[in-house]
Order: structure tokens, then sequence, then C-alpha cells
């Protein structure tokens, strides 16, 4: 029965009072940052309920470390219900279906409606099934999805079992840096595979400095990643067709790049940007509907904004600005224990760098448990 004693977990109610609602739709790395502040202090003000239907939360950038096989499935996952519990909040392991702003409600899949007086998203990147088949024709059926990435990791097992049998035909699409990234470490994986990345119409590590390019277009090649600056129109068993009419023989295609909003945001009422997220203003508050917060609506954002913010709303105290932030340190893996760093005009690639990546990345995870 949805909202029942097997998908709850927590304090259900407050002793004295009706509570006020502060509802945290999604497990991203904000939100686990918000779980691990409220088990060292808890916050007052109001009922705290997280939504999230995995009982894990994958942490992205480990994921073409899972796929290489570097990394077992452990290191990369948080287990939630010790963080929960810690916490001393609610959680309902459900998606949303429905989110109407106006009526200030979100809306389970099974039906259970929930009011909230405040609400945080941070559900992190979302391929919506029926977004990506509109788009892509036999997506649905045939394509491997890497969002949420809790369900790929528990997917990708049989993949690298049946890989390790006989030569995959794999395509990967999206060349974004998170295509980029997965086309290597599948590589590292499958050495006998056939591994192509279509890049569609755009540069290649577009919005990346013209060295940060040419190191990963030469690692990509390194790898024998066959670049097709071509686009997928449609997936059929063992076969990807091409915008220009072209197929491509593909056993896996593997989609990458998150689909636009899912549907139950683009009909929520909330002012959407470009990309399809959340508008939001310095302090990461909706645009249109003050109430609503959100974690991954603006890219270069500092996460501990919001979590100073949700703080202050429920204390009635002022809310914090976010600064601008010059775009700092990144570092790219290459599938293979290297990486590619770039820092403004600069950038370098080497073993080091894939270590420090790794090192970083495993103690976001510690600390967003601890």
């Amino acid at each position: 029965m949805p909202g029942g004693a097997d998908d709850l977990l927590g304090p259900a109610t407050v002793s004295t009072g009706p509570a006020r609602q502060l509802l945290l739709l999604g497990a991203g790395h904000t939100h686990l940052q918000l779980l691990a502040q409220m088990a060292h202090a808890p916050w007052a003000g109001a009922q705290v309920t997280l939504v999230t239907p995995h009982v894990a939360a994958f942490t992205a950038a480990l994921l073409p470390g899972l796929v290489s096989g570097r990394y077992a499935l452990e290191p990369c996952v948080l287990p939630l219900e010790p963080l929960v519990q810690r916490s001393g909040i609610r959680w309902l392991r459900r998606s949303a279906s429905l989110l109407d702003a106006a009526a200030q409600t979100v809306q389970l899949d099974g039906g259970l409606q929930l009011p909230y007086d405040w609400l945080s998203l941070d559900t992190g990147p979302l391929q919506d099934r029926t977004l990506a088949e509109q788009a892509l024709p036999g997506a649905r059926e045939h394509a491997l999805f890497i969002h949420p990435m809790e369900s790929f990791a528990t997917l990708w097992p049989q993949v690298a079992a049946l890989g390790q049998s006989r030569a995959l035909r794999m395509a990967v699409i999206g060349a974004d840096a998170a295509g980029m990234a997965l086309a290597m470490a599948l590589r590292q994986r499958l050495p006998n595979a056939a591994i192509s990345l279509l890049c569609g119409n755009k540069p290649l590590a577009d919005g990346y400095s013209p060295g940060v390019q040419r190191r990963l277009r030469a690692a990509l090649l390194q790898h024998r990643i066959t670049l097709l600056p071509e686009r997928a129109a449609a997936l059929q068993a063992g076969v990807v067709t091409l915008a220009s009419g072209a197929t491509l023989a593909c056993d896996v295609p593997v989609l990458t790049e998150p689909t636009p909003a899912p549907r139950w945001l683009q009909r929520s009422g909330l002012a959407l940007h470009a990309q399809g997220g959340v508008a939001v203003d310095a302090c990461l508050r909706s645009t249109s509907h003050p109430q609503v917060f959100a974690a991954n609506a603006a890219p270069g954002r500092v996460t501990s904004v919001l979590a100073r913010n949700l703080a202050a709303t429920l204390a009635g105290q002022p809310l914090a600005e976010q600064a601008s932030q010059r775009p700092g340190l990144q570092l790219l893996d290459c599938g293979d224990q290297g990486a590619i760093a770039s820092w403004g005009g600069y950038c370098a690639q080497g073993r080091a760098l894939g270590w420090l990546k790794g090192w970083l990345d495993r103690r976001s995870v510690r600390r967003a448990g601890s």
C-alpha cells in the first residue's frame, strides 16, 4: 500500500501541532550532504521527508571506474538507510509522477499525494523513457540507459559477462564528457569489442579548451574508439539507424545524454530554463515559486548554498546568495587509470591525475555518508 510501513522509514508524525513539511525529492549529492548535517545537528521547524526509490545513491564520477573494472560496486554507492536513520527524517521509497507547484503537492507512483510547505529538488540527471522514445524510436526497448545510475549499475554486470563471452558491437550515443569517459571505460573492460561514439553534429568535447579537445580526441583514438559525426535516428535489434540514413551494426546501444525535463516537471507549473531544469535565482530558489529550491538546476553553483538556505528558510532567516564562481579543476576519466585535467586555459594528462581523481571521488562518497 503506498505510504505504508513497507516504504516509509523514520518518524511519521510530530508530537505537538501540525508540522510544516519539507520534501527532499531525489537523493543527489546535495541532499546527501543535508542528511549528513541533520545527523549531527537535527533541524527544527519542519518534518523532513526524503523521496527516492533507490536504496543506495550512486556516485556518478565513479561510473567509468565501475565499468572499466577498476572499482567494485560497493565503493561506488552509499547505502541510504543508515544515513536516513542517523538524520531522523522520513524516507519514502517512491518516485514522483506529478508535481503541482500551485497546489504545493507531489504525487508519487501508486497514487500517494504529499503536500509540502517547501520542496527541494536534487534528482540528478534524468532520462525519461517516454521522452527518449519520442526522440529516438526504439530507445525504450533496445537502449541501455545510464540514468538512473543505480539501475545501470545493476544491469552492467550482465553486459560485461556477455562481452566476455563474445565480441560485442557497442555504440555510445552522446559525446558529452560522460559519453567519452564511458566509451574509454568500455574499451578497458572489453578489449575485443567494436566501440563507436556517435558525436552528433556538435564539435567533440564542445565547451572545453582546444588543448583538452585535442587530448580527448587523441585518447579516444588511442582506445580504438570509432568517432562518428552522426546522430542516431532510430534503434532496432542489432542496428542503429543514423540520421544520414546509413546503418550501424550494434548489439548494445548505450544512451548517455539526459533527456529534456521529465513530464512531471514539465507539467509542474515551475518556470524552467532552456536546458529543461528549474529556473532559479542566486539563492537556488525557483524564480516562479519561492517555496521550491533546486540543487541541480544551475551549473557551477556551490551546493552548500542550498543547505544554508533551506536551514535559513526553516528558521525564518535571510537567504544567502551564491557568488559567481570561476570554473574550477575538472578531471576527465580516460578509462585506463589516467585522466585529463582542465583548469582555465591549462590542461594536462597522466596517471597521477587519474589517481587524484579517484581519491577525490572516493573521498566525496565517504564525506557524504559521514
